[in-house]
């Protein structure tokens, strides 16, 4: 393999027995004590998602590099308006330009989610409507066209939630569609959730997807090996506000026939208004633990492996991650999350936490000035609300998010998209901590090793990161994973490949970018 050292953006290039590694912008080694991140506002052109009652969900963005720059594009739905791109032109400050290609001038989006479909080396788009879904085929500097020859059909439907998995011995991913409320039921909204829609291939393309049943109104959705069995369920969080009764958080085993987890297998049902899935191995014993956004508390539950089935206990007080009110502005009513994503913002080697929140519309059970939520690990496991002094408690009803490194400096940027009101970015204006960035890559199907899990080893533990598409709320992002590193110089990396192929460990050092391609 390669190594290559940018500097300034000129490469110099030899040969290296091992990983391809770029050198970003070297920070000074230092003291990572516990701290609170500062981010600024960055102007951007305005955009805002709005639109009816079909769009008081919804509202997510994609990031992900269309251009091959390295640095993140941000696709945006606006309901009701068009959905738009923001091109990538940082250099130092974050920094984006409108340039929306016609193919992505769509109405009726509410989210989209970046993936590279047919491996060919350019990012594809999942494009989530009030109306047909797409599928959009990257053609390089960000260009777009619908996909030929797939064979991939979408009804009319409303479409809230995505996520994406590589089954073995198939070139193509499994695609599913989490629809909310059928729009057709004379009977409805309520008890009139619709499907989950699943796109197995056959082949070289897609028949009509099965439906999975029943659905109880979908609103985030995720493929996790969730057991480190080699094989990636779908994890499905869905909102009571319409299902009203029967209804319950759900666990589909991708089996040859697919089914429900149930309380046979461990599964341990519970009802919640299900908002947004975040998945992460917050322990430290190599399985993800998940936080689920809903109307009043949010939920932690940490994995319990020793149980050999899929149960998740919850620890939501222990941890202080309820966010159930708001933590400021002076309304006491009942908080409503939405995108929930965790992330090491002060690069402390301890994933924080972070949740956009707002009202539906005018729910008048639930907050109006409901802040957004930054929720900051201390050495004790415990999280600690910090996004007023971190500057980013906006009280527009938020809706799509994304923790992301958008200036390629170590550090995790955020945006913000809300409803009624344009969507908001931040820079992250960085601290003492250092970091890596590790991008993963396989030639073939599946070219981001979608299904494998990052391992990154130091005197502190193992932090591990699963490659995943889907979660959050209406959108996700493809790109390097980050982990904070502290005081830490040096660490040991390895890969489990989605195959299950185990990679040797590796000695790194800190502040750079690591690519590690099959």
């Amino acid at each position: 393999m390669r190594l290559e050292i940018r500097v300034r953006g000129q490469p110099l290039r030899r040969t290296f027995c091992g990983a391809a590694i770029w050198l970003a912008a070297l920070q000074t080694p230092g003291a990572a004590d516990p701290q609170v991140p500062v981010f600024h506002r960055i102007e951007v052109p305005p955009h805002v998602y709005d639109g009816g009652w079909e769009h008081f969900v919804g509202g997510g963005v994609a990031v992900f590099d269309c251009d091959g720059d390295a640095l993140p594009e941000l696709f945006a739905a606006g309901g009701s308006n068009p959905a738009q791109l923001f091109r990538n032109r940082s250099d130092g400050e974050v920094s984006f330009r409108l340039d929306t290609p016609p193919e992505l001038l769509l109405t009726g989006v509410t989210g989209a989610y970046a993936l590279n479909i047919d491996g060919d080396g350019h990012l594809d788009l999942a494009v989530l409507r009030v109306g047909p879904d797409l599928l959009l085929r990257g053609q390089g500097n960000c260009a777009f066209a619908p996909f030929e020859g797939l064979g991939f059909q979408s009804s009319d439907h409303w479409t809230t939630a995505f996520s994406a998995t590589w089954e073995a011995g198939n070139a193509l991913p499994t695609l599913a569609f989490g629809t909310y409320v059928d729009r057709s039921d004379p009977a409805g909204p309520f008890e009139a959730c619709d499907a989950t829609l699943l796109y197995r291939p056959d082949g070289a393309g897609y028949g009509a997807p099965r439906r999975l049943e029943p659905g109880f109104c979908a609103l985030s959705m995720l493929f996790s090996d969730w057991g480190r069995t080699g094989r990636a369920d779908l994890r499905i969080s869905n909102d009571r506000h319409y299902y009203v009764r029967g209804g319950q958080e759900q666990l589909w085993a991708m089996e040859a026939e697919p089914r429900q987890f149930s309380a046979g297998d461990g599964w341990l049902p519970y009802s919640i208004w299900g908002m947004g899935i975040a998945s992460r191995d917050v322990t430290g014993d190599g399985f993800p633990e998940v936080y689920l956004t809903s109307m009043g508390d949010q939920k932690f539950q940490e994995f319990d492996p020793a149980t050999g089935g899929p149960v998740w206990r919850d620890a939501t007080y222990s941890r202080g991650t309820t966010a159930h009110r708001p933590h400021s502005g002076g309304d006491g009513r009942p908080s409503t999350g939405w995108h929930a994503q965790f992330g090491d913002v002060n690069n402390d080697t301890r994933d924080d936490l972070f949740v956009a929140k707002g009202n539906v519309q005018q729910m008048p059970d639930a907050a109006m000035r409901d802040p957004n939520t930054l929720l900051i690990q201390q050495p004790d496991g415990r999280f600690s609300e910090t996004s007023v002094a971190a500057g980013v408690a906006s009280m527009d009803r938020s809706r799509g998010a994304a923790v992301a490194d958008f200036n390629g400096d170590g550090w995790l940027d955020l945006a913000v998209v809300n409803r009624g009101t344009a969507l908001e970015v931040y820079q992250n204006s960085g601290g003492v901590g250092n970091w890596l960035l590790v991008v993963l890559g396989q030639d073939g199907a599946n070219p981001q090793a979608v299904g494998s899990f990052i391992e990154l080893r130091t005197a502190d533990g193992v932090q591990t990161r699963e490659v995943t598409i889907g979660g959050g709320h209406a959108g996700g992002q493809v790109g390097p994973h980050h982990f904070g590193l502290g005081r830490t110089v040096s660490a040991e990396l390895r890969v489990i490949w989605p195959d299950g192929t185990v990679g040797a460990w590796q000695k790194i050092e800190a502040n750079r970018v690591i690519d590690l391609s099959r």
